[in-house]
């Protein structure tokens, strides 16, 4: 085993070279005289919204478990980080291969107990050693707020209140879990239940965003995250619908109009 891992480590080596020149060479062309007129005029701004398509893209194909796209769109998202140090390297700021050497650097620097002399017993202790390297290296923002503040805003919610949780976890502020986490999201129900009874769209908006927020953490302290398991929830919803219309054609009922024991039933009938 350890001289096959060898041999295809060996070969690797061979050929990252060569296909990270090549789509070096692709893109020189793209936006070189005689190029591409649509490549020739994207800007860091068009290309965000391709980036997150792109990343969302190889998200669904690591959930679909497929290896054949998910290797297509791994493709398909490097070539935007391609694209973008592309841009940034005529604007003389960095290159490709800046961004390859920084974050080659920055993983030899966080992980001290792989490259270093530092000993680790467990993931929890790595995660808490990377937590500490990263607000040496952020130097004068280095607060627990300005740690939290770091996390992207545009981020999709529920990650970004994960990923809130989860560094306020790290940073020892604390955050509610097990049995405080699940009293906080029945007493933020609690609170969304008065809110309704009372008409008050502001207090509702309150009750609803600790709801939210309470959820995600409580699942990021089970081991879970809360964007994956909505996700999982959206696609069975729609899942469910697609039976149903299935199911309702069968038997001369249209979807839109049936009662939801008729729909719930349709479903039903369909899965057995």
């Amino acid at each position: 085993m350890e001289k096959e891992t060898s041999a295809l480590n060996n070969t690797k080596r061979v050929r990252a070279p060569a296909s990270i020149l090549r789509l070096i060479d692709l893109m020189d062309r793209l936006r070189g005289p005689g190029g591409c007129p649509w490549d020739a005029k994207q800007t860091d701004t068009t290309l965000k919204a391709y980036l997150l398509e792109e990343a969302y893209e190889v998200l669904d194909a690591v959930e679909k478990s497929s290896p054949h796209d998910v290797c297509e769109e791994l493709g398909d998202l490097f070539f935007q980080i391609v694209f973008l140090a592309r841009l940034a390297e005529e604007r003389g700021e960095f290159d490709l291969v800046d961004v390859m050497d920084r974050i080659a650097e920055k993983m030899i620097r966080r992980h001290p107990h792989v490259f270093g002399d530092a000993h680790v017993e467990s993931p929890d202790e790595v995660a808490s050693n990377w937590a500490k390297i990263k607000r040496m290296e952020n130097g004068a923002k280095s607060g627990a707020a300005d740690q939290l503040l770091s996390i992207p805003k545009n981020l999709p919610s529920l990650l970004r209140a994960h990923r809130i949780s989860e560094r306020a976890s790290k940073l020892g502020i604390p955050v509610a879990e097990g049995g405080e986490g699940l009293k906080r999201i029945l007493d933020a129900v609690s609170d969304l239940q008065q809110a309704s009874e009372s008409s008050s769209g502001e207090d509702a908006v309150n009750a609803l965003g600790g709801l939210l927020f309470s959820a995600a953490s409580f699942a990021r302290a089970m081991g879970l995250n809360a964007e994956h398991i909505l996700r999982v929830a959206n696609d069975k919803f729609t899942e469910d619908v697609a039976l149903a219309e299935k199911e309702s054609k069968t038997i001369g009922i249209c979807l839109e109009k049936a009662h939801a024991p008729q729909i719930e039933k349709a479903v039903q009938d369909d899965k057995v």
